[in-house]
């Protein structure tokens, strides 16, 4: 089997056990056992739990880039960027599983400033510039709350809950 192949089957089944069981209650034995190889294989392409977990954020992070460059862009809708927002974390809802309850593992990764900064410029987007601590208060709960649908509505098909979750987060921004 070749490297990328065995590297991407590490990924994926890291990714799934993560988001079943948690980062932290994961170990690299289990990843191990469920593929098949020696943990001894695992290292040779992770040397640790942690650079495992910081290559499953990449996607995430290069997610997070593109749609902050289409949205930024002059005039946005505020609903194009909840809607940009909700499918952003539904795409990437395992890896949001995985750390929901182990969020203190994504600081190992050096992804947090990344996730504040991308934050920070969604809520500019929806609130302009020098919100009041009201504007602020309702774009967070707006974006907890579409977080919260996207991610942990496990086994329920998207199309069931998108649009009104992506209307109630409208609603929040008052809109």
């Amino acid at each position: 089997m070749a490297r990328t192949d065995t590297r991407e089957r590490i990924r994926s089944v890291a990714l799934e056990l993560f988001a079943q069981n948690g980062f932290e209650s994961t170990s690299l034995r289990e990843i191990a056992e469920r593929l098949g190889i020696t943990k001894a294989a695992l290292y040779y392409h992770f040397p640790s739990k942690n650079d495992l977990l910081a290559e499953l954020v990449l996607p995430l992070t290069d997610d997070m880039a593109a749609m902050l460059s289409r949205v930024e862009a002059a005039g946005t809708p505020a609903r194009t960027v909840i809607e940009e927002t909700f499918d952003l974390f539904h795409r990437h809802r395992p890896l949001f599983q995985a750390v929901v309850n182990d969020f203190a593992a994504l600081g190992r990764t050096g992804v947090v400033p990344l996730l504040l900064d991308w934050r920070t410029r969604v809520v500019a987007l929806l609130t302009g510039p020098d919100p009041s601590p009201e504007e602020q208060a309702r774009v967070l709960v707006a974006l907890g709350g579409l977080q919260d649908s996207a991610v942990m509505l496990p086994g329920i098909p998207v199309e069931r809950y998108r649009a009104a979750a992506i209307d109630a987060s409208c609603r929040a921004l008052g809109g």
